[in-house]
């Protein structure tokens, strides 16, 4: 497996990234299983793993302390806060109050010294960036983080945060963590190219698409299931988008045939083709789905297949808009006065 820069850097990390989710009640309830998980995608040499506070509450990060246990410097840890914890108001958010409380919470559950990029899970209106900034600052020169990432953040977002660190001379966000798939191109159209602009690396999940591109969902299956973690809108057989997405869905299958790859192989491998991506955060909840995810890291699509997606789905373009996941205040209607 080749290693990537991860934007200026210096660090080197796997175009694989093990994302954690799954790892807990959420999903993987088999803590042993989920620690073979890990181990496995280590010796097939993916270095770089994400996770996040809220996943499972707290458990996720609980398994991944437990399976770097004596593997800890080999790993670039990743981890995230700003999601409730709790029903307190102050449990959740962007606050200096919270960031330096919950960051000692993820260190105890991961089971280390140190968290390699700790990234704020969302954005929020109601906090000032700076004060956000001005917290994980703190904590980069404490030590206990090495650097610092955003996730779902809008292009002006980014911006703003870029040039509130130039200013008031803070660390910045050196990495940016959003959607992107073939279904969900939004990025490639002011994000990707912001990010690329400011040398930051793009950590991006759901290449999958929330399992429409894993073969999970075609036309002649039944109607998804929704959950908490599946909002309807994105699931819902009935909406247009999401027939439209079967349509497409059936139309990569041939292709990845044509390519003799099997979808979930073109799909990871169209995200980690993008001069602008990273890695690509992988999901697994079994062994044999990490099976599955890892033959992408090599594969390099042709200019025919990749011209046959653009086809499918023209570049930044998001077929249902309910997929994407920045961009969800500005659009309140609260903030367009109705």
């Amino acid at each position: 497996m080749e290693y990537r820069p991860l934007g200026r850097t210096g660090v080197q990390v796997s175009p694989l990234c093990l994302g954690a989710m799954m790892f807990g009640p959420w999903g993987n309830k088999d803590t042993a299983d989920s620690i073979r998980i890990i181990h496995h995608a280590l010796d097939a040499g993916i270095n770089f793993i994400d996770t996040a506070d809220v996943y499972s509450g707290g458990a996720s990060e609980e398994i991944v302390g437990q399976a770097l246990e004596g593997r800890r410097d080999d790993v670039f840890l990743a981890t995230k806060f700003f999601m409730p914890m709790s029903e307190d108001p102050n449990q959740r958010g962007g606050s200096r109050r919270w960031i330096i409380r919950e960051v000692e919470n993820s260190l105890r559950r991961l089971n280390t010294d140190y968290i390699d990029l700790y990234q704020v899970h969302r954005p929020s209106p109601d906090t000032d960036v700076e004060e956000t900034l001005g917290a994980l600052t703190d904590l980069v020169r404490q030590g206990k983080i090495r650097y610092i990432g955003s996730s779902s953040y809008s292009g002006s977002q980014i911006v703003e945060a870029q040039w509130a660190s130039r200013e008031r001379n803070l660390e910045r966000f050196v990495t940016e963590q959003p959607p992107y798939s073939i279904l969900v191109r939004g990025i490639e159209e002011d994000i990707l190219p912001t990010v690329q602009r400011h040398g930051m690396g793009t950590l991006t999940y759901s290449p999958l698409s929330g399992g429409w591109l894993s073969g999970r969902w075609r036309k002649d299956s039944a109607s998804a299931p929704t959950s908490s973690a599946r909002p309807s809108a994105r699931f819902d057989m009935t909406s247009p988008a999401n027939q439209r997405k079967l349509d497409i869905v059936e139309e990569l299958a041939r292709l990845a045939e044509q390519t003799g790859l099997t979808l979930i192989e073109l799909a990871i491998a169209f995200v980690i083709n993008h001069p602008g991506v990273t890695a690509a955060i992988v999901g697994p909840r079994t062994m044999e789905q990490l099976e599955s995810y890892l033959p992408a890291a090599d594969i390099t699509l042709s200019t025919d297949a990749l011209d046959r997606i653009d086809q499918l789905v023209a570049p930044g373009v998001t077929v249902n808009p309910d997929d994407n996941s920045y961009g969800a205040n500005d659009l309140t209607p609260v903030a367009r006065r109705r």
